[in-house]
């Protein structure tokens, strides 16, 4: 699965979760730039995530996870 569907994949997660149509996700968006992205909200979408493309994340490739760019290329490559 190339980039561009992971994105437009991530974008519909991103808009369930923090109940925002307008959000569209950029490899250098992180979570101070998404107001409702919070410790919780955070949980939610690593939940929805692993869910919707049935990978798992080890504990250490979140915590080095900077923004969504570095999401994306991680599940670019579990894919």
């Amino acid at each position: 699965m190339n980039e561009d569907i992971v994105t437009n994949k991530l974008n519909q997660i991103f808009r369930k979760v923090f109940k925002d149509p307008g959000i569209k996700v950029t490899n250098e968006m992180a979570a101070k730039d998404v107001e409702k992205w919070d410790s919780l909200s955070h949980l939610i979408l690593i939940s929805t995530i692993e869910s919707e493309f049935r990978i798992k994340f080890k504990l250490k490739e979140l915590i080095a996870m900077k923004n969504v760019g570095d999401l994306i290329q991680s599940i670019s490559s579990k894919i």
